[in-house]
């Protein structure tokens, strides 16, 4: 007579396998391993770009290999490094910025190389600002349709004609970054009703972007039920 099952009987879940245990071993190790190994080489190919180009431009009194028989991996990333500083310094004076003037003039009347000039300079200048460029809020917005929707970045409060044209009473100028390349995206101006802004931060809304959605953020009642811990706050 067959037996009958029991509701109440506790369903006996099957060991993992010596297999599955080393799999996922192994995926958990790459998890940890993988961005240090990528960050490393990514530092090590910009210091070897660096040191071909710079060091071959030192005179050889002044390098260490002359006397040490060997180069000094990064030795041309200081001497870069030294030189920029020099450069900035000098340009903050009325003799550089009477140079960065005439350069620019002379660059300016170059056809094809001041377009190549003006645009490389904008997004240097974008990159390394650290003015009231930086996005305010991370926050959601529906897109591409209603129902369906993405994390974006609000940039700015909309004025002048785009806020005219509208009609609307308030609009926010708000990036909707790409996965997972949150550098390229598109530029929306949002009414501020459409807007629901997120308690998260900027960084943290920038990783759950680049994952994918796989490093999801814990929310305030998660955190003070200990459920998972606070995110550890980037240094600015």
């Amino acid at each position: 007579m067959a037996r009958k099952k029991n509701k109440f009987t506790k369903r006996i879940t099957p060991k993992p396998t010596v297999m599955q245990r080393v799999r996922g071993n192994f995926f958990t190790g790459l998890v940890i391993v993988a961005p240090v190994v990528i960050t490393l080489y990514l530092i090590w190919t910009v210091v070897k770009f660096i040191d071909t180009r710079v060091v071959p431009l030192v005179p050889a009194i002044y390098n260490p290999s002359t006397y040490l028989g060997q180069d000094i991996p990064g030795f041309g990333v200081v001497i870069f490094l030294i030189v920029t500083a020099i450069i900035g310094s000098l340009a903050k004076g009325i003799f550089g910025r009477q140079i960065i003037r005439i350069w620019e003039n002379l660059i300016g009347r170059t056809p094809v190389v001041s377009s190549v000039y003006s645009g490389l300079k904008q997004i240097v200048e974008t990159v390394l600002s650290q003015s009231s460029s930086n996005f305010q809020q991370a926050c959601m917005i529906e897109y591409p349709r209603k129902g369906i929707w993405a994390i974006a970045f609000v940039s700015t409060s909309s004025s002048g004609e785009v806020l005219k044209q509208t009609g609307e009473s308030e609009m926010l100028s708000v990036f909707l970054p790409t996965t997972p390349n949150p550098t390229s995206g598109f530029l929306l101006f949002v009414p501020r009703s459409d807007v629901v802004i997120l308690s998260m931060s900027v960084e943290e809304a920038a990783k759950l972007v680049i994952s994918a959605g796989l490093v999801v953020p814990p929310t305030k009642e998660e955190i003070t039920a200990g459920v998972k811990p606070a995110p550890a706050k980037t240094k600015k």
